[in-house]
């Protein structure tokens, strides 16, 4: 007796007897599939297709997911995914893309009574594939009783629930009244390592902040509005240089998100778009910075109307 899986001894050999007399190779000519199979063009190849509103649950790594989805026997293969050396763990897929939206989402506690809760964030690309997910760490107290201004721990992970960003905001003020203590914001990645600040420059009419990298040396520069209320609009954050001049190399949105959920909910929309070849551990920094302009102009605790301007 042959064990499962192979050829009885008893089986007659290769190519196969059919009634009638004829035999036929113990494979279809043109390829599985119905009758009347045609064979797929030179150069066809079945390989990873994103999903829209699906999570994207893998990170780039050494081998391509496509050359586990569907490859066709004998199909060219395709070339690894590279990926550039000094990258974060978790934060591969950030090479990739150009382009970040971020969706905030409200507690039903909070839309009913407006009682102040951790804020949370759904972090996805350009297809609205979820890649991320942001939570604000604190307490009750320091919610409701600091607002907007308030100290906060955030973990963003990623759709296997590890943590892959940590950031730091120290309670600071906001106010152009109050130069010496000004917003800033510490970025880790993974945690406990530090990528990066954000830190607001002082000026009396615009906000305005330094990107700066591990030494609190300045990359970029990021510069709104002198009003910072999106009615009806988007409110752009210009990326630029390290000097602050010169073309806008990306930008940071406060999207529209319409006339009820700006005026009855606490729900945020944003963009961030940046270089497809900028580093990583830059574009992790936009994330959380991000983050830092919610909590200055677009939070509203309570009856608390949100910031518009320096000034205040």
């Amino acid at each position: 007796m042959s064990g499962p899986g192979y050829p009885s001894p008893h089986q007659p050999p290769y190519p196969m007897p059919q009634p009638g007399g004829q035999s036929m190779p113990p494979y279809p000519v043109g390829g599985y599939g119905d009758p009347g199979y045609v064979a797929p063009p030179a150069g066809f190849q079945v390989g990873y297709q994103p999903v829209p509103d699906q999570p994207v649950m893998y990170q780039p790594g050494p081998v391509s997911p496509a050359l586990h989805q569907g490859q066709p026997y004998g199909a060219p293969v395709a070339a690894p995914v590279s990926v550039p050396a000094g990258v974060p763990p978790g934060l591969e897929y950030l090479t990739q893309i150009d382009q970040i939206l971020i969706h905030q989402k409200v507690e039903l506690l909070e839309a009913i009574i407006g009682f102040e809760t951790n804020n949370q964030y759904e972090i996805k690309n350009s297809l609205g594939q979820k890649i991320f997910s942001a939570k604000e760490k604190n307490d009750c107290c320091t919610r409701n009783c600091c607002g907007a201004l308030r100290s906060f721990d955030m973990k963003i992970k990623d759709n296997a629930d590890r943590e892959v960003i940590r950031l730091i905001r120290p309670f600071r003020c906001v106010s152009c009244w109050c130069p010496c203590c000004l917003q800033e914001m510490e970025v880790q990645a993974p945690p406990g390592t530090t990528i990066g600040y954000v830190k607001q420059d002082w000026n009396p009419c615009y906000p305005r902040f330094s990107i700066q990298g591990p030494n609190k040396e300045t990359m970029m520069k990021l510069e709104g509005p002198c009003l910072a209320c999106n009615c009806c609009g988007d409110v752009n954050f210009e990326l630029k240089g390290k000097d602050g001049s010169g073309k806008p190399i990306g930008r940071i949105s406060k999207q529209w998100s319409g006339l009820l959920k700006e005026v009855f909910t606490d729900t945020d929309n944003f963009g961030i778009q940046f270089p497809l070849d900028m580093d990583v551990k830059m574009k992790a920094v936009l994330l959380g910075t991000c983050f830092l302009i919610d909590f200055m102009f677009f939070e509203k605790v309570g009856d608390t109307n949100q910031r518009n301007t320096v000034f205040s």
